[in-house]
C-alpha cells in the first residue's frame, strides 16, 4: 500500500500521479484518507492530554488520600475522563481501520514513464523476431491440438467444467518440457533459486501482494479451511518473507518457481473462450525478485530480459508493451508485457507480464532489510514477472511451427526435452 506519511505529506503529487491511471474516483479516495487521518491525529492528541490529566490526578487523590482529604469529586471526574477516553478509543480504531481499507484499494502510483491513460495509450517499444504469415492451410490452436492427438477440451469440460483443458501424451510432455526448460533456463543462467511454494494460501498472504480485496472475485476460495488457491505463484514467493527484516547480503534476492494458477476470471466472462486462451487452471514458470530502492528500475529491465529470452530460444517473434497506467495492476508503478505472435488466432497474446511494484506490496506484508547490522530497517522493492506461462506459449508454438502435412516441428531447443523433433498427427 501507499505510505501514510507520503500521503499527508505529498497529497497532491500523490493525486496527480494516480490520475494517470484513468480513474478519477483515486483523488478522492485520499481526500478521505488525509481527512481521516488529520481527524485521527486529533483524537491521538485529546486523548493524550486527557491521559495526562489523568495522571496528575492520581497523583494528586494519592496525596489528598494519605493527608486524609476527601478525594471523591476528584474520583469521579477522572471516571468522566475514562469514558472520555474509551470512546476516543473507539474512534481511533474506526479512523484507523478506514484508513486501512481505503489504502488496500488505493493502487500504486505509476513511475515516471508509464504512459497516462487507459489500455489504448499503452505502446510497443520492442519487437523480436518477424512474425509468421499464415498460410491457407494455417489453423489455430484448437484444431491443431484435437487433430494431433494433444489436447482435449471435450474430456476437460466432462471432468471440471470449461476452463479446465486435458493435456494428453506429447502435449502433456510438452507442458513437461516447457516448464524444465524455463526452469533451467531462469536457474542455470539468470542465478535465480528454485522454489516449490503451496499453492494454498491464508488470506493475509493474498493481501500482501495486492490480490485481496480487490481481486476476490476472481479468486478460487476454500471456505471450510479459509484458504485461497493461488493465482499466480508471485503471491506465496512473495509472501515467504513477509513480517522479516532481510540482513543487508540478504538484498538481491532472486527466486524462482514453477506452479498451476487457479483464476475464476468472474470478469472475463464470454471473452477468449476458444481452446486455451482464457482457461480457469493453468501452469506457469513465475520469477520474483526483491531489490534495494535504488536498484528496482534497472532490475525491472533485467527481469524482462530474462523472461525475453525464454522466447528467444524458442523462436518465436514476440514485442514488448509498455502498459498505460491505467492497464497495469493494482500493485504495480510499471510493467512491461511480452506478447508473442500467434498465426492462427492471428493476433499479438500476452506470454508475459513483468512487474516493479516498488514499496506497495512490501509494505502490505511488512518485508524490509538493514544496510547495516544496526541500520534502520527500510522497505524492499519486489519485482515479479512470468517466466513464461505456458498456455499461450503453447498456442504460439503449436500455431508458428505447424507444417502444411499437419505435424508440429518443435523448435531445437526443446528437443532435448520431448525426445522428438516432431509432433505428428493421430
Amino acid at each position: 500500500m501507499l505510505d501514510l506519511k507520503r500521503v499527508r505529506f505529498e497529497t497532491e503529487e500523490v493525486k496527480e500521479q494516480l490520475l494517470k491511471r484513468a480513474d478519477p474516483s483515486l483523488a478522492a479516495s485520499i481526500d478521505e484518507v488525509v481527512r481521516l487521518d488529520e481527524e485521527r491525529r486529533e483524537v491521538i492528541h485529546n486523548v493524550e492530554a486527557l491521559k495526562a490529566d489523568r495522571n496528575a490526578a492520581s497523583k494528586e487523590i494519592a496525596e489528598k488520600k494519605k493527608a486524609g482529604d476527601d478525594a471523591a469529586e476528584l474520583i469521579r471526574k477522572m471516571r468522566d475522563v475514562a469514558d472520555q477516553i474509551s470512546r476516543y478509543d473507539a474512534q481511533l480504531a474506526a479512523d484507523e481501520a478506514k484508513i486501512e481499507e481505503l489504502l488496500l484499494n488505493v493502487p500504486n502510483t505509476p513511475l515516471a514513464p508509464v504512459p497516462a491513460g487507459d489500455e489504448s495509450a499503452s505502446r510497443e517499444i520492442r519487437a523480436w523476431g518477424k512474425p509468421v504469415e499464415p498460410a491457407d492451410w494455417f489453423k489455430p490452436h484448437w484444431d491443431l491440438g484435437s487433430e494431433l492427438g494433444i489436447l482435449d477440451l471435450v474430456r476437460g469440460s466432462k471432468v471440471s467444467g470449461s476452463g479446465f483443458p486435458v493435456y494428453v501424451g506429447l502435449g502433456a510432455r510438452l507442458q513437461r518440457g516447457l516448464i524444465n526448460f524455463m526452469l533451467d533456463i531462469h536457474l542455470q543462467e539468470h542465478g535465480y533459486t528454485e522454489v516449490q511454494p503451496p499453492y494454498l494460501v491464508r488470506g493475509e498472504t493474498m493481501v500482501g501482494t495486492g490480490q485481496l480485496p480487490k481481486l476476490a472475485d476472481d479468486a478460487y476460495r476454500i471456505d471450510a479451511d479459509d484458504l485461497w488457491l493461488i493465482p499466480t505463484a508471485e503471491v506465496p514467493l512473495t509472501n515467504l518473507h513477509g513480517g522479516e527484516v532481510l540482513k543487508s547480503e540478504d538484498v538481491p534476492r532472486r527466486y524462482v518457481a514453477y506452479t498451476a494458477c487457479f483464476r475464476r476470471e468472474a470478469g472475463a466472462a464470454g471473452r477468449d473462450t476458444r481452446g486455451v486462451l482464457r482457461i480457469h487452471q493453468f501452469d506457469k514458470v513465475e520469477l520474483v525478485r526483491f531489490e534495494r530502492p535504488e536498484d528496482s528500475k534497472d532490475a525491472l529491465e533485467e527481469l524482462t530480459a530474462h523472461a525475453e529470452t525464454i522466447l528467444q530460444r524458442l523462436g518465436l517473434a514476440y514485442r514488448v508493451v509498455i502498459l498505460a497506467a491505467g492497464d497495469i495492476a493494482q500493485s504495480s508503478a510499471m510493467t512491461y508485457d511480452l506478447e508473442v505472435w500467434s498465426p492462427g488466432v492471428g493476433r499479438w497474446l500476452e506470454v508475459s507480464s513483468c512487474s516493479n511494484c516498488t514499496d506497495y506490496q512490501a509494505r502490505r506484508a511488512n518485508i524490509r532489510f538493514r544496510r547495516e547490522p544496526r541500520g534502520k530497517p527500510e522497505f524492499v522493492h519486489t519485482l515479479n514477472g512470468s517466466g513464461l506461462a505456458l498456455p499461450r506459449t503453447i498456442i504460439a508454438l503449436l500455431e508458428n511451427y505447424q507444417r502444411a502435412d499437419g505435424s508440429i516441428e518443435l523448435p531445437e531447443a526443446l528437443h532435448p526435452y520431448m525426445g522428438t523433433t516432431r509432433i505428428e498427427p493421430v
